[in-house]
């Protein structure tokens, strides 16, 4: 991995541990369908996958009641869910490193771009990114691999074979690690988030890890 030069990061479990708001607001969503929850825990499945796949794989939604699902859980996640959110130990140097060793990262979220910005400007981490590319409202950009494809032409690199061999894809769930293979990408599993061992090395990651830290020695001497 010390070859790379481009590194895109998902946020969900990568960089912050959204638990608390993205549980909270998936409930307020089904209780609007008369689903009641008692433990938020139950719900921690729906963190990192797109929330429309979540609500029709975990409840059996039609895909016009999954678009229901998630404009209800927007009313609670836009005005307090994005706050009930917490930076991972570690994140900020890692991220010190990697930058500071001439690397130039990114983000690629499957969480609209606009909650995303808002995120790592509340946590003041911003500053460590060339570019933040996310799904849009609309539900058009939700794909792993159409985030990763905007965030490389959003950033200037496009998909060139040269720039796609510097590349890689972090991220803690299969989606992440699938994305980045229907790209071309290599990837990199971390497991402090949501995603097993298991998990990741079914879909095909290149490599895992256990920490930030050990994220950051993939790439840099430290």
């Amino acid at each position: 991995m010390r070859e790379k030069r481009y590194l895109l990061f998902d946020l969900d479990g990568t960089l912050t541990d959204p638990k608390e708001g993205i549980t909270k607001s998936v409930r307020h969503a089904l209780e609007h369908f008369g689903i009641h929850v008692k433990e938020l825990e139950q719900l921690t499945p729906f963190i990192g996958p797109p929330l429309t796949d979540s609500f029709e794989s975990f409840y059996g939604f039609t895909h016009e009641q999954a678009l229901e699902g998630v404009r209800v859980y927007r009313e609670y996640f836009s005005v307090q869910g994005w706050r009930e959110n917490r930076e991972y130990a570690g994140i900020r140097e890692m991220l010190e490193a990697l930058k500071c060793a001439g690397l130039s990262l990114f983000v690629a979220t499957s969480k609209p771009e606009v909650y995303a910005k808002r995120i790592l400007d509340y946590f003041s981490m911003t500053e460590y990114f060339d570019f933040v590319g996310g799904a849009d409202l609309e539900g058009k950009r939700v794909r792993k691999a159409d985030v990763i494809r905007y965030t490389l032409a959003g950033a200037g690199l496009g998909e060139d074979g040269g720039i796609l061999k510097q590349a890689v894809m972090v991220g803690d769930r299969e989606h992440d690690i699938l994305g980045a293979k229907a790209v071309g990408l290599a990837s990199v599993g971390v497991l402090y988030g949501y995603g097993s061992r298991g998990e990741l090395e079914a879909a095909g990651a290149d490599a895992i890890v256990e920490t930030p830290r050990e994220l950051a020695q993939l790439f840099v001497e430290l």
